[in-house]
């Protein structure tokens, strides 16, 4: 075991009402990511998703953000907090940080 955990978030290109999502919002949040953990990488290729919310289906072009850091507490409480501030800057109901142990060769 290497000790590390791999944080992974979901966030939108378009917002909820159709308009793109500014790139500079994304590559906000991306330098937010890398200057916190020192190193950070974002998948460019599209991600594409649907989901269900009080009867309506929301089609999402998504992109992806991920980091791997040591699995501390204080960092599981940051993704937390910093769900807060990608929820308002994204404008969605929710966001997905996913997490999961690493294991490195």
């Amino acid at each position: 075991m290497s000790g590390l955990r791999r944080y992974e978030i979901l966030v939108p290109l378009v917002f909820n009402n159709g308009q793109p999502v500014p790139e500079q919002l994304l590559a906000q949040t991306f330098k937010e990511l890398r200057e916190k953990f020192g190193a950070a990488s974002w998948e460019t290729q599209p991600l594409r998703g649907a989901w269900e919310h009080q009867g309506t289906v929301y089609q999402e072009n998504l992109t992806r953000f991920f980091v791997d850091v040591p699995d501390l507490p204080a960092h599981r409480e940051f993704f937390r907090s910093f769900k807060d501030t990608l929820k308002t800057r994204f404008r969605q109901i929710d966001i997905w940080i996913i997490s999961h142990s690493l294991d490195i060769i």
